[in-house]
């Protein structure tokens, strides 16, 4: 098999243009502004099936003889690629069947059966779920269509960095989520190809980052295990072909909290009014947490926007604790008349506003007559949270927890 070129990323363009957004690239004033660096944001959580998967899949689907269309495809996904595949799948014709781990969010469930796609659920995890579509594709002949490991996916991806070039000639560091590869591998080629002079850096989610210790080791290597919120990213094990592109022009990995990723979904909701999913917002993270790392114009790729609702209010609500602006008390009162209508009315006087209230009366460290209140509190920000804290000591209040 041939290496994959700027050629065969070019012929991609060209087959997709007819079938997929050209997403905008939207300046992010508010980053420069508040963190010294001129950020722009590649949205494609804008694209249509609502990520950048569509390219990869597309370009890989119509590229099958029509003896393997017959066949009908197959995939594994967490959400995204499922859409992708479903998508491309149902514009051309052909029978599409998903696995996806147990727990995948139902938005992209939903949306994934929508397409037109039959859809099993298997393991938990992207990997497990890859073993079974393996399997489905020997029992039945379908073909197995990869996420990111095919040299059709990654040309696909790299339309990307076609137009991050087109789009931003004076560019000088593009930042990419990275789950397996696919798209930081493709964009990458592409970017560095035409572009040597500009920096190219991946970000992985830190509780599911299988690049460093592979690029470390010089050969994919395998996670024992991965716990973040940033589904779309969690692979276990890097692909072979993006693996090697990204060892040639890759020029940094970095990995980003979920913290991190709560509060830089927060931000991007707030000032940029762009919903995007946690694996879609990695670039922006690493960015968000080290400014003066990344020279500036910078494009960072929003991958994604599939985010389950239930998922977006628990994100949202990390993301304010992870700015400050939320965050819980636990006081210590008289369990008289009167006690908590003057904690509260304190809480008020700091400007806080109280979220809600719950009392625990027994406990071994209470005495009969106290009570401990857990007060969740909306603040505006880390000094703000240190002067309800500074206001309640100073007026004879107990705090015995605050996080």
């Amino acid at each position: 098999m041939k290496p994959i070129s700027i050629d065969d990323i070019n012929d991609a363009a060209q087959l997709l243009g007819p079938v997929i957004r050209h997403t905008p690239t939207m300046n992010a004033g508010w980053i420069e502004k508040s963190y010294g660096v001129e950020v722009r944001l590649k949205c494609e959580n804008l694209q249509r099936a609502g990520s950048f998967k569509i390219r990869g899949a597309y370009n890989r689907i119509a590229r099958l003889t029509d003896e393997e269309r017959s066949r009908g495809v197959v995939a594994a996904s967490a959400g995204n690629h499922a859409q992708g595949v479903a998508l491309a799948a149902q514009l051309l014709g052909i029978p599409a069947t998903v696995f996806m781990p147990n727990g995948a969010p139902i938005p992209k469930l939903q949306a994934t059966r929508g397409y037109g796609a039959t859809v099993h659920f298997s393991g938990t995890t992207i990997d497990e779920a890859l073993v079974s579509a393996r399997e489905f594709s020997e029992q039945t002949g379908a073909i197995f269509i990869h996420p990111f490991d095919h040299e059709h996916i990654v040309a696909g991806q790299g339309t990307m960095g076609l137009e991050i070039l087109e789009q931003n000639p004076d560019v000088r560091t593009v930042v990419v989520c990275t789950g397996g590869g696919g798209l930081l591998a493709g964009t990458a080629l592409a970017i560095k190809t035409l572009r040597p002079d500009v920096r190219v850096i991946g970000v992985q989610a830190a509780e599911a980052a299988a690049y460093p210790l592979s690029l470390k080791a010089g050969s994919p290597q395998k996670l024992d295990r991965m716990a973040t919120m940033a589904d779309g990213i969690a692979v276990g094990r890097p692909g072979d072909i993006p693996f090697a592109l990204i060892q040639q022009h890759v020029d940094e990995i970095i990995t980003v909290t979920e913290d991190s990723l709560a509060r830089a979904l927060l931000l991007t909701m707030e000032r940029s009014k762009l919903l995007v999913e946690p694996a879609g917002i990695a670039a922006l993270a690493a960015i968000l947490d080290n400014p003066s790392h990344f020279e500036g114009p910078v494009v960072a790729s929003i991958s994604g926007g599939n985010i389950d609702p239930q998922l977006l209010s628990r994100v949202v609500r990390t993301g304010l604790a992870a700015a400050g602006r939320f965050f819980m008390l636990q006081v210590r009162i008289p369990d008289v008349p009167g006690s908590l209508a003057r904690l509260l009315t304190s809480i008020g006087e700091t400007g806080a506003n109280v979220v809600q209230v719950s009392h625990t009366r027994i406990d071994p460290h209470l005495s009969v007559h106290e009570v401990d209140v857990d007060v969740e509190l909306e603040t505006r920000g880390f000094d703000h949270r240190d002067a309800v804290l500074s206001y309640l000591a100073s007026h004879g209040f107990t705090v015995v927890d605050s996080f």
